[in-house]
């Protein structure tokens, strides 16, 4: 690999253990008290140590809402972008410095709204980015307007009468953009929220990581049938790679292939358990990832799989884009601008 564009591998590491006072900055944290926001931030502050890489070669990239204030309170670089583009300003840069740790941290609005093809193609590419998308079904900054996740019937100032608007589910379509790492965890499961963060760090590529996140103010409750201990061993669905798809209290119930190929839930019997779908996040095809992902019940989220859906191995955008730039020099020498912009290919406009 040139040494102009070294691989992320190359990323350098701190010069001694760092902490997660570290990665804080001195700035007054300005969510609405109670936002989920708070947990996301504390938990990746704490998280961050354990990458090992230099606070100065780690970089917070956000677009426009209340989760993209996220640079100001993490003690790294951060580019406060344009609405819906942090993608793309991401991409650049992943792109060009290579020597960097590039995250983005986005919002259900900002992402799937303006932002929607800024995202995908970034998920296609493959870049060697981190995609933290704040999920909370509803705009908070501009107070309370339906998002693209919003469920139909959403009743918000923006739709008096309830939405009519069929919600995205980002996970397929993350999926179906050929995305080689999709995840989703929860604001208050510090836990699992970590432990998916640590295998998206660790993915050469794109990982997006989808986190359902309260906003206390405009969506209370939203997630509370995922979160409140009588209702969420049978809601959610704790996926691990390699382990039979299995939950509930005493993990009564599993996930099953049926006869059409769809996947369903079911109670586990002796006769059935061997049909227990094992999770394969590595499989090839995207196919039973894209189900896993349209299993939940988009309006009581009930079934809620949780954890690592997807994560393949495809070539990173920046390292292919390296290469060509180490070829065309050494085929061609060094560029020359002047030459380029004076070349033969020209047009006369009568």
């Amino acid at each position: 690999m040139s040494e102009k564009f070294p691989s992320l591998k190359l990323v350098p590491k701190a010069d001694a253990p760092q902490s997660a006072k570290e990665f804080k900055t001195d700035q007054e944290v300005r969510w609405c008290p109670g936002c989920g926001d708070y947990a996301i931030l504390a938990a990746v502050q704490a998280f961050m140590p354990e990458l090992g890489i230099r606070r100065e070669n780690t970089v917070f990239v956000s677009g426009i809402g209340c989760s993209s204030r996220f640079p100001y309170y993490m003690n790294t670089y951060g580019v406060h972008s344009i609405h819906g583009r942090a993608p793309a300003i991401a991409t650049g840069l992943a792109s060009s410095r290579r020597d960097l740790s590039v995250w983005v941290v986005t919002g259900d609005g900002d992402a799937l709204s303006i932002g929607g093809n800024h995202l995908i193609h970034a998920l296609r590419r493959n870049v060697n980015l981190k995609i933290l998308l704040f999920n909370n079904r509803i705009y908070g900054l501009t107070k309370g307007q339906y998002s693209p996740t919003s469920e139909v019937g959403k009743i918000t100032k923006s739709t008096p009468m309830g939405s009519l608007d069929a919600p995205f589910n980002p996970l397929s379509l993350a999926i179906g953009a050929e995305a080689t790492f999709v995840a989703r965890t929860i604001d208050s499961d510090r836990q699992h929220l970590q432990s998916v963060l640590r295998a998206a760090a660790e993915h050469e590529g794109t990982a997006l990581v989808e986190i359902y996140q309260n906003c206390n103010i405009f969506n209370d409750g939203a997630f509370e049938v995922l979160k409140e201990p009588g209702t969420r061993d049978e809601a959610l669905i704790r996926l691990e790679h390699g382990q039979p798809i299995r939950f509930g209290a005493d993990r009564a119930r599993g996930v099953f292939r049926g006869a059409d190929g769809e996947l369903t839930v079911g109670v586990v019997t002796a006769e059935n358990e061997s049909a227990v779908l094992v999770h394969d996040a590595h499989a090839a095809g995207p196919a039973t990832a894209f189900a896993l992902s349209r299993i939940a019940d988009a309006d009581t989220l009930h079934h809620t799989p949780i954890g690592v859906l997807r994560e393949v191995r495809r070539p990173v955008y920046d390292e292919l884009m390296a290469d060509q730039l180490d070829t065309a020099v050494a085929e061609r020498g060094e560029g020359d601008l002047a030459s380029l912009l004076a070349g033969g290919d020209t047009w006369t406009v009568d």
